[in-house]
Parts: C-alpha cells; sequence; structure tokens
C-alpha cells in the first residue's frame, strides 16, 4: 500500500507541476480518439473522413474549452449523418435538441461525461460512467450521462441500418422518417439503461455523502449491485435481450476501475478517524475528522564528489597506507 501511495503523490506532484502542458495533451488526446472514432464508426461522408482534419480538430480543442470539442463532435456525426440520409439528420436533430434541454438545464458544464459517455459505450465498459458520475459529481450529472447514452443509440441505431436508411427512394421518404423515429423511441434497451445509470448515480451520490466508514467503497458496490439489479429486472419485464454475462462483468469492471480512480483521487485513512466536540454561543457541534491518507514521496539525494575532492581522498587513504608500513 506504502509504494501505491508514494506512486500516487509522485503523480499528483508531477500533474502540479506540469499542468499547463499536461491538460492540453490530454484533451488532445481525448478529442483525437472522439474524432478518429466518429470517422471509423460512420464515416459516410469522405470529406471529413480524413487524418488530417481529425488531427487539426483536435489540436484546436487542445487549448479550448470542452465545449468546443462537444460542438465540434456533434457536427461531424451530423455531417456523416448528412451524407448517409436527410430522415437521419431530422432524427438526429432531434436527438439533439432533447440532450440540450435536459443537458443544458442541469448539467451545462459536464463536458467530459457527455464525451465520455458513447466512448465508453465503444470500449465496452460503459458502466463506469454512472459510477465515476456519482463519487465526482453531483445528482445534476445524470443529465450528462443519460444525454451519452440517448447519443449512444441513437448512433448505433443509424449505424446499424445504414445501408436500408441510405439505399431507399425519394418517395419513400415519409416512411423512412417514421420507421427511424420509431426504432429510435421503441428502442427499450436504450431506455433501461438510461433509468439504470440514473438509479446508480443518485445512489453512489448518496451512499458516498453517508457518514461511515469506506462511504465511497460502499456507494460503488451499492451502485454495481443497483445497476445490474435494474439492467436484469428491465430485461425480465420487457424482453430487451441483455447478456448477463456481459452486463455482470461489465458491472464488476466498472467497479474495479472506479476504486482505482477513487483511489488515485480521494483516499482516506479511517483507521486514525477522531470524533471532536466543540461549541459557540448558538450550536454544540459533533465532528467526526477523518485524516487523508498521503505519504511524503523519497527525495533522491545525489553525492557529488568533486575532483579535487576525489584527489584528496586518493592522498589521504595513500598516506594512511603508508604509515602501516
Amino acid at each position: 500500500m506504502t509504494e501505491l501511495l508514494v506512486i500516487r503523490e509522485y503523480i499528483k506532484g508531477c500533474y502540479a507541476k506540469y499542468e499547463e502542458f499536461i491538460v492540453p495533451a490530454l484533451k488532445f488526446l481525448l478529442g483525437f480518439i472522439l474524432f478518429l472514432t466518429i470517422n471509423s464508426r460512420m464515416g459516410y461522408m469522405a470529406k471529413i473522413d480524413n487524418m488530417v482534419i481529425v488531427l487539426v480538430a483536435a489540436l484546436l480543442c487542445s487549448f479550448l474549452p470542452l465545449g468546443v470539442m462537444t460542438f465540434l463532435c456533434a457536427m461531424m456525426i451530423l455531417m456523416h449523418t448528412y451524407a448517409l440520409s436527410v430522415e437521419c439528420v431530422v432524427i438526429l436533430l432531434l436527438a439533439y435538441l432533447c440532450v440540450a434541454v435536459i443537458y443544458l438545464r442541469f448539467a451545462g458544464k459536464q463536458h467530459l461525461l457527455l464525451l465520455l459517455t458513447p466512448l465508453l459505450f465503444v470500449w465496452k465498459i460503459p458502466y463506469v460512467a454512472p459510477l465515476a458520475a456519482g463519487l465526482f459529481g453531483t445528482p445534476a450529472s445524470v443529465a450528462a450521462v443519460v444525454g451519452g447514452v440517448i447519443l449512444y443509440y441513437v448512433l448505433a441505431y443509424i449505424s446499424g441500418n445504414a445501408e436500408a436508411l441510405g439505399g431507399g427512394e425519394s418517395d419513400s421518404m415519409l416512411q423512412r422518417f417514421s420507421d427511424v423515429g420509431t426504432g429510435v423511441l421503441e428502442n427499450r434497451e436504450m431506455l433501461i439503461v438510461a433509468a439504470a445509470f440514473a438509479v446508480t448515480i443518485v445512489l453512489v451520490y448518496t451512499v458516498r455523502r453517508m457518514s461511515i466508514s469506506y462511504s465511497r467503497a460502499v456507494a460503488v458496490l451499492v451502485g454495481t449491485l443497483a445497476d445490474i439489479v435494474v439492467l436484469l429486472v428491465g430485461d425480465l419485464m420487457y424482453d430487451a435481450n441483455f447478456s448477463i454475462a456481459a452486463v455482470i462483468f461489465g458491472s464488476i469492471a466498472g467497479a474495479l476501475i472506479a476504486l482505482v480512480m477513487q483511489f488515485f483521487y480521494f483516499n482516506l485513512d479511517y483507521a486514525r478517524t477522531e470524533k471532536v466536540q466543540f461549541e459557540d454561543d448558538e450550536y454544540y457541534y459533533y465532528v467526526k475528522a477523518v485524516p487523508k491518507m498521503a505519504v511524503a514521496a523519497p527525495e533522491k539525494r545525489i553525492k557529488r564528489i568533486t575532483t579535487q575532492r576525489a584527489n584528496q581522498n586518493a592522498r589521504h587513504s595513500h598516506s594512511k597506507g603508508r604509515t602501516r608500513k
């Protein structure tokens, strides 16, 4: 454990020292991955499916606010969708409007959650999103995560039905628009996942705010179990065809990642908990104080040996040898 704490303090020290370089680099990396993922999974408009455009857009996002990255991702998706089908553009714009109304009203500055949630679905670890949102955010984070869930499933439907949506005749436009709208709105899997993630975020936030030992670890456990239960109950009730193994193992993997994030961000030493009581003119206070777990990173000591010092040591050793003889 001590070695892990030393590593954590070293990483935090490096981040604090080089923050002005690390933050732009991380934003560039996130933008590059997002734009590359969009092009690789959609790629219907050849003009923007280009590595130069991806690099330029990621470089632009590296020194601008995350809101710009969110906007550029939305525009890139919209352009790919326009190259596929006009009906899909209308449905996507309606999804954007729905997400914007909910997101901007409750979680207008949590762009990172909105960007990462669809990406975590692509990486097959979506259950990290609600746990991280509950651990480090507020109940308002529900809006950002649910918005990311809606966008992922809308895009997944469009990508999964690209051949049918892009090959229709003009006289069937109304029918295709109806089919896309019905396919998105009646997606039971999307509704169940959105509900499960919302419940998980609220539960994790509530438990980690409690005055109990290891509240954040308990919150991760409770949130993981709640997520699994809601998903499986929803599957039984609405026949959403979830893979039980994927839900269970994915949730466990999400919990482990959340615990690692928690360790590096906020770790308490409950063995040294103190309870303090004091009063003022109006109140009597009962305070529970839990110290943060931290160790000082070992300092490297460098011993410099100059040429003069080395010669003196050599002469001293030589004189001792002659005296003994």
